[in-house]
């Protein structure tokens, strides 16, 4: 029979494993061209110095990461001290991410656990349902979002109209429209790696725990958080990492004065006046900082799934 492992065979009784580095060829292709070459560009841009007309000169410098971390004054020669600017965009990039995570996996948690409860026959409907609003352009979704919190939209029309509150909620550019704006955007990231575990998991385990006389609240802690770790790890990473960057959602929704990192990055490339090295700079430290948060996750998986 063909295909060792369709059949169930070994990997080295493959058929096609002589070919198998060719088979890889087009992925590593796309990687490198699409992922490496870029990253490549970026950092050595952010090495560079800025031209001022937009662009840069192709001379070494520093100058963008030290603009990025400290302070020397108005004519670039006074005593250096920290740019708490920019660093308190970066904080509030993460904390803003980190809530979005949070808030994600308290609604996302329960909804895939419902979904992957369903009869099977369901399942695929629900999925489909939580798919629907995420056909529609990012773009256009936080534009409609923008239209719905805005002072005269139709959520304060509402709770005006019932008379829960007696005059319009200031949220747009506000910390809580980005908020929203975010956790709308990637919850059914974290929606679907969590269903893909749950719907694995042997619920077996939880009719036992139960006949020992386990508590829900034991069984869910003890059995079934750890059984699905997997895919609520897998769930946090990819609503926290796309959020650290966004910078539709702080844009749109939460004005120049809440500027995410994604924001601030995005405005060095704009136009003549932009800062292209100081903009590469600021990447290559965004991309750093979920570099290092994978590898500790990494790291923690390995160490979880050695022997003991």
């Amino acid at each position: 029979m063909a295909g060792g492992a369709a059949s169930g065979g070994s990997a080295a009784s493959d058929t096609y494993a002589g070919a198998r580095h060719w088979l890889l060829m087009p992925s590593w292709l796309v990687l490198v061209v699409f992922v490496l070459a870029p990253v490549c560009v970026m950092a050595i841009y952010s090495f560079l110095t800025k031209e001022f007309r937009g662009g840069v000169i192709w001379d070494p410098t520093l100058a963008a990461y030290d603009q990025f971390f400290f302070d020397r004054g108005l004519f670039g020669d006074g005593e250096p001290t920290l740019q708490w600017t920019y660093i308190t965009i970066f904080w509030r990039s993460i904390w803003q991410a980190g809530l979005a995570t949070i808030l994600s996996l308290i609604i996302g948690f329960p909804t895939a656990y419902y979904i992957a409860t369903r009869p099977a026959s369901t399942r695929a409907l629900w999925v489909f349902l939580i798919t629907i609003p995420y056909w529609v352009n990012l773009l256009i979704r936080t534009v409609s979002m923008k239209f719905l919190l805005r002072d005269e939209g139709p959520m304060n029309d509402f709770l005006v109209g019932i008379g829960l509150i007696g005059e319009p909620l200031q949220i747009i550019n506000t910390n809580l429209a980005v908020q929203l704006g975010l956790f709308y955007s990637y919850l059914p990231f974290m929606v679907l790696p969590i269903y893909a575990s749950v719907e694995r998991y042997n619920f077996n385990m939880s009719e036992a725990a139960a006949d020992l006389y386990a508590t829900k609240w034991t069984t869910l802690r003890r059995i079934v958080l750890p059984a699905v770790k997997p895919g609520v790890i897998a769930g946090c990473i990819l609503v926290f990492v796309p959020s650290l960057g966004a910078f539709l959602a702080p844009d749109l929704l939460g004005g120049a004065k809440n500027f995410m990192i994604g924001s601030l990055i995005e405005e060095q490339f704009k136009g003549n006046a932009g800062n292209w090295p100081f903009g590469a700079a600021a990447s290559m430290i965004l991309l750093t900082l979920v570099m290092l948060l994978l590898l500790v996750f990494a790291r923690q998986q390995r160490r979880a799934g050695a022997p003991t």
